[in-house]
């Protein structure tokens, strides 16, 4: 079968797009968010008690911010496409914000219908990492931080998703304990376990269907610059 072409410009776009939708689904599920943005999640509902104004967009840049920085110290440098990669969390944040407003006029009445929201939502989100890992303008900090340490320590870049996951939903747990109390799950429910054991594994079933169909090219000339 012919490949057909995607430019990598256009798998920024649809990747930002489609996680955004990903994660506006399983909140609205209710099931508990992904491990990945879990703590931003509770972040986002600790700190708009006092501040209603700061939305889980929001917190998505602000906490993605802190994992820049660790990447450059699990990396020792700092590379501009680490700024980049602040700045499409930024446009992340706004998207997440358009889709939660947009999600909120759908009906969540009953667990059927929360499951399949909930189920789509995975794999929206999965689909939405795979084609940011095809794209040279940097990613969000969370997709950054896991392709440039894998590559780094030589671990197969699903299997790292994977275990970076696990710990990603470690820290959502202690969060919500410490945010709203001992054996209080707020954000970080069974969901975001299932989640966190099958995620990697369907981002590269993902990945290996997006590569058996589209060829990924560069449609502008700027691969350089947001790799520097």
């Amino acid at each position: 079968m012919k490949k057909k072409t995607m430019y990598t410009e256009m798998a920024y776009v649809l990747g930002i797009v489609i996680l955004a939708l990903g994660t506006a689904l399983m909140e609205k599920a209710d099931f508990g968010m992904s491990m990945v943005v879990a703590p931003a999640y509770l972040l986002h509902l600790k700190i708009s008690q006092t501040l209603p104004f700061f939305s889980f967009g929001m917190a998505e840049y602000t906490l993605q911010a802190v994992v820049i920085v660790l990447l450059a110290l699990v990396m020792r440098r700092f590379r501009l496409s680490y700024l980049f990669s602040f700045c499409t969390a930024v446009i992340y944040g706004f998207a997440l914000d358009a889709m939660l407003m947009l999600a909120a006029f759908l009906p969540a009445q009953g667990a059927v219908l929360r499951f399949a929201y909930y189920a789509l939502g995975m794999l929206l989100c999965s689909v939405g990492v795979s084609l940011l890992f095809h794209t040279y303008i940097a990613p969000e900090a969370y997709e950054l931080f896991v392709k440039e340490a894998s590559q780094r320590f030589g671990v197969e870049i699903h299997r790292f998703k994977t275990g970076y996951d696990c710990v990603s939903c470690a820290v959502g747990v202690l969060m919500s304990f410490a945010f709203f109390g001992l054996w209080h799950f707020e954000g970080v429910k069974l969901g975001t376990i299932f989640c966190a054991l099958v995620n990697g594994s369907i981002i590269g079933l993902c990945t290996r269907m997006l590569e058996d169909r589209f060829e990924f090219r560069d449609g502008l000339p700027y691969r350089k610059v947001f790799e520097g």
